[in-house]
């Protein structure tokens, strides 16, 4: 049975697991990554879909030229063509500074399921369950055993 996303109770939808809740199984894990590579696949789309027509319509370059300093600047290679005006300058010169945001954007989307994976596996014990104190509680820092000093 797969897990749906579910509601936090205030109004917001929460994908991951909460520390107190298993491990995700490996199938629901994998499917989680082609998620967020879809995500990322339609926002790299969108980002050079917007830095085409913006290379297209002000820095008045060709479709194919637009498109590749576009995908140049998106990828963090930097302009190909000469532009000629200003307004096409400071296009470039803001698209640059979006793409490093971008850049930045995809490698979180792209890397925060095994961060998360990761994470949570800390608080699982050897059994895969909370590890738990004497008296029943979730153990905290201070009340693991940590072995001799």
């Amino acid at each position: 049975m797969e897990r749906a996303p579910r509601s936090s109770g205030n109004g917001h939808v929460v994908f991951y697991e909460h520390r107190s809740e298993p491990l995700l199984p490996r199938r629901l894990f994998i499917r989680r990554i082609v998620i967020h590579a879809a995500l990322v696949v339609a926002f790299v789309c969108l980002s050079i879909g917007f830095g085409v027509i913006g290379f297209h319509m002000l820095g008045e370059l060709s479709l194919i030229d637009a498109f590749l300093n576009a995908a140049m600047l998106l990828g963090g290679m930097g302009l190909v063509s000469e532009l000629d005006t200003s307004i096409a300058k400071v296009f470039a010169s803001l698209y640059a500074l979006y793409a490093g945001i971008a850049f930045l954007t995809v490698a979180a989307v792209l890397l925060a399921p095994f961060a998360h994976r990761f994470l949570h596996g800390l608080h699982l014990d050897e059994n895969g369950e909370e590890p738990t104190s004497t008296n029943g509680l979730v153990a905290g820092p201070t009340t693991r055993n940590r072995g001799p000093p």
